[in-house]
């Protein structure tokens, strides 16, 4: 008997001990299970299509190529333009500013969404995603309890809500998507005569239908790990931040992986953000003669924050390490889009190539960088201007004026009528669609607004902004913020209670938008406090503002 109680008492002990280091446990040992499970080759080359060897005609007589360069995460704050330095202020993003100093500076442009794979769903479709269902975020099961378990160590006073027979009952996050039967811009395109590539990350479905290659793109360069570099290589250099639950899901599970065509994983070819550009050079190099849509979705600057060891002692002024990983890894991104330029260039192609550049949404305060969406307030995950106010600007040198500026509203869903429209292609005219074509907007020839009226939504979190009046509301905290945006444009002032009128006028625009929608395609499973004026590492004190992000 006293064995069976001491070993009880040992198993009890045990158990204790498991729960209490449970997600340093997990951290540990769910990568070197992988390892084991499933080891990932090395690298492959890809070939590519290629098209024809001489063109049928001149660049300037024929469609523009089209190459959007879409990033991830990146705040307002992030690109020198704006600011006349990211970072601590002195790194510069030249690339990136001479797009649009070459072109047309969007100074009100908008995500679709704040975060991650909605937006994604409207670029490609011209569609607010919640018209066909697309409303939260694909992620892995076990991120909500990685999430549940963070929340419960660093924010006991603001508590979480994790529905757990919800995320037990949840697909496998390879079957959350988008559906098929939507008609995305690399199809309308592909019925044009353009040959279309992506490169990067998809997050829209990884199972048949869903993929990019059955979503209109002839061939697929598809983000299926999200390291940079393998932790451990001796080029790379990290930045963790193990107390934030969405960092250590992304450091748990994180793998150095692509696929090419929906192939066999490989390891992609050296620093993920510069292996991209290189394909991508060889996909303009190979159609040069042809049109060509050329989808680059940058994994950069999202996290995990890794970066290059000479892209980070090449900014050895900065002190913060955190920082300085992160500025490096904006100093790649802005070297790939330099490099893309200048192929364009060398190859005569830059004249009569549109190339947009935005941001999915904006900078994350889970990295605990306080600047990155500055001036404005909020972060990725809130419908504050951090959030969603985000860089945007093109060129096409053909057609946009250097140095042009655009300060009325542009979205997300605008790209995909200004790409169809650019090539001359047919749009769908069996469904609602919710953008416009920008570059007459941009040119001059239409002197109104783009849109009266915009919407954001995420379960409870949801937004409208109306004629330079933007309502933002929520059911936790069940509280209405109102701001002004010409008088008031980084939301400091909350007129909600002053301007009770204004509030339901916008609340009836809501609500009009809202009948439109479609049910979510799979239940939201969280509820996740984010604080709006402090980032990721900093403490809640009473009176600190804060909403509650749902997914």
């Amino acid at each position: 008997m006293k064995k069976l109680v001491g070993g009880g008492l040992v198993i009890a002990l045990l158990g204790v001990i498991v729960w209490q280091y449970r997600i340093e446990l997990l951290v540990w040992g769910a990568p070197k299970l992988r390892q084991i499970i499933s080891p990932i080759p090395g690298n492959v080359p890809i070939s590519w299509t290629r098209g024809p060897d001489v063109p049928g005609a001149s660049p300037g007589e024929r469609p523009p190529n089209i190459i959007l360069i879409l990033t991830d995460d990146m705040g307002f704050n992030d690109v020198s333009l704006y600011n006349g330095g990211a970072g601590d202020g002195s790194v510069m993003t030249p690339n990136i500013d001479a797009i649009a100093r070459q072109g047309v500076t969007l100074t009100n442009g908008y995500a679709a969404n704040a975060v991650c794979a909605p937006s994604r769903a409207s670029i490609l479709t011209g569609r607010y995603s919640t018209r066909f269902g697309f409303e939260f975020t694909p992620f892995p099961k076990v991120g909500a309890t990685i999430f549940r378990w963070m929340q419960e160590i660093n924010q006991p006073e603001l508590p979480s809500f994790i529905d757990t027979e919800k995320v037990d009952a949840l697909p496998d996050m390879r079957e959350l998507g988008m559906p098929a039967e939507e008609i995305t811009i690399a199809e309308v395109l592909q019925d044009a005569g353009y040959y279309t590539a992506h490169i990067g990350k998809w997050h829209l479905g990884a199972i048949d239908g869903m993929r990019p290659e059955d979503q209109g793109f002839d061939d697929s360069l598809y983000m299926s790990g999200v390291f940079y570099l393998p932790e451990d290589h001796p080029d790379v250099v990290n930045a963790k931040r193990e107390e934030d639950g969405i960092e250590r899901m992304v450091w748990t599970f994180a793998e150095y992986s692509a696929q090419f065509n929906g192939g066999e994983r490989f390891q992609p070819r050296g620093y993920l953000t510069d292996y991209y550009t290189e394909e991508a050079l060889e996909v303009i190099e190979n159609n040069r003669h042809r049109p060509f849509f050329l989808y680059l979705a940058h994994w950069g600057i999202h996290n995990p924050l890794q970066a290059t060891r000479s892209d980070y002692d090449a900014l050895s002024h900065i002190e913060d390490h955190h920082l300085r990983v992160y500025s490096a890894m904006i100093r790649s991104v802005d070297r790939s889009v330099g490099q893309i330029t200048a192929k364009l260039e060398a190859l005569g192609l830059a004249e009569n190539t549109l190339i947009l550049f935005t941001s999915d949404n904006g900078g994350a305060g889970y990295i605990q960088l306080p600047d990155i969406n500055k001036p404005y307030r909020g972060w990725k995950l809130t419908h504050f201007e951090g959030g969603t106010h985000v860089p945007f600007m093109a060129r096409w040198p053909a057609r946009i004026q250097a140095d042009s500026i655009l300060d009325a509203p542009a979205h997300h869903v605008d790209l995909f009528h200004t790409i169809a429209a650019a090539a001359g292609a047919a749009v769908p005219s069996d469904r609602q669609l919710d953008g416009v074509d920008l570059m007459p907007f941009i040119t001059g020839e239409e002197t109104g607004l783009p849109h009266d009226t915009l919407f954001w939504r995420e379960g409870h979190h949801q937004s409208v902004q109306h004629r330079g009046w933007k309502l933002i509301r929520a059911a936790q905290p069940d509280k209405r913020w109102l701001f002004d945006l010409a008088d008031d444009p980084t939301e400091q002032v909350n007129l909600a209670d002053a301007e009770p009128g204004k509030v339901e006028e916008l609340e009836a625009l809501l609500a009009a938008h809202n009948a439109e929608q479609a049910a979510p395609l799979w239940p939201t499973v969280l509820n996740s406090p984010q604080l709006i004026d402090k980032h990721g590492g900093q403490p809640y004190v009473e009176g600190d503002e804060y909403i509650y992000w749902p997914n």
